[in-house]
């Protein structure tokens, strides 16, 4: 008879132990998202601040509204004050996907020509007071003709300099297109975040993107997959995140899964990382903030093909 060994017992141990932290709990089937998600620790700014971060793509409807709205909120709730500037000068989407679209009263184009201070511009989030809005026109208003990119610096650097002190991040959500619009973006930025989606139209701009944003001098690029989607990989119907970045050479700071919960979030002008519980997307998005941090980036795998169905006759050498 075959005896029953008893197996050992298996002991959870922290992944950053302090005195002050407390292990993380076995996991559940209820709260095994959680647990193995939890973050125990705060991350450590790396570089100087404040840290001016320009999120673009070159293509329109791949996600930089989204990725600047969730991004920037998982800052805050990380303890790090934030500054999202919607740079879109006649198209602004960045407030409705807050939820403060009610809120603005004053704009970028108000405070140059006198009419208010910049702390009246900028729109505190209720829900995390260290976060800001700042928007740099109004949909419906005449299109400044003069704002351009020594506009956005002198902005950028007003935010700096201010009394209550200057915030630790600047994301200056930038317009479709390599116009104008997109050289006023990223004149005042030190960094960059280029959204990209597993379709050649989006991969070329991105490629074409990448090329002037090193033009302009700008070396520290990181790249965020979106919309990517397992089944079509391992179909071969999309590229993979390994390959797309082997092609624009990259580093890579996140991959966000397609999910049909960012379109209710954008019509409630509630953003993905404050869903509870969490979703797949808000869940990456908030760990490329925690990459943005600490200027880190993730490694791509390789994702295994399909493995083709096999017959009855298959067992008989079929």
């Amino acid at each position: 008879m075959l005896s029953l060994i008893p197996s050992p017992t298996i002991q959870f141990k922290p992944l950053f132990p302090s005195k002050t932290i407390k292990p993380l709990k076995p996991f559940s089937s209820k709260s095994s998202i959680q647990s193995v998600l939890q973050w125990n620790r705060k991350p450590e700014l790396a570089g100087e601040t404040p840290r001016v971060v320009v999120i673009t793509s070159g293509k329109g409807g791949v996600g930089k509204t989204t990725t600047t709205a969730n991004v920037g909120l998982s800052l805050a709730r990380l303890g790090f004050s934030v500054v999202a500037i919607d740079a879109d000068v006649g198209l602004r989407n960045l407030d409705l996907l807050l939820g403060l679209e009610n809120r603005v009263n004053y704009t970028v184009v108000e405070v140059l020509n006198g009419d208010c201070r910049l702390d009246q511009a900028l729109v505190r989030d209720k829900r995390w007071s260290n976060f800001e809005l700042l928007c740099i026109s109004k949909p419906r208003s005449k299109l400044p003709l003069g704002f351009g990119g020594k506009a956005l610096t002198w902005v950028v650097e007003a935010l700096k300099s201010r009394q209550e002190g200057s915030p630790d991040f600047i994301l200056i959500d930038c317009p479709a297109g390599i116009d104008a619009g997109f050289i006023t973006a990223i004149t005042p930025a030190n960094e960059a975040v280029l959204v990209t989606t597993p379709d050649i139209t989006s991969l070329r701009d991105a490629d074409r993107v990448t090329g002037l944003l090193e033009c302009d001098g700008i070396r520290d690029i990181k790249m965020v997959v979106n919309r990517v989607r397992t089944d079509m990989i391992k179909g071969e119907d999309m590229m993979s995140v390994l390959d797309i970045q082997e092609m624009l050479g990259l580093a890579l700071l996140g991959v966000i899964p397609e999910d049909s919960e960012v379109i209710r979030s954008t019509n409630r002008g509630y953003p993905l990382v404050l869903n509870k519980p969490p979703t797949l997307a808000g869940l990456a998005f908030e760990q490329a903030a925690w990459r943005l941090v600490e200027q880190d980036s993730m490694k791509a795998v390789m994702v295994e093909e399909e493995p083709k169905r096999r017959g009855f006759f298959s067992f008989f050498g079929g």
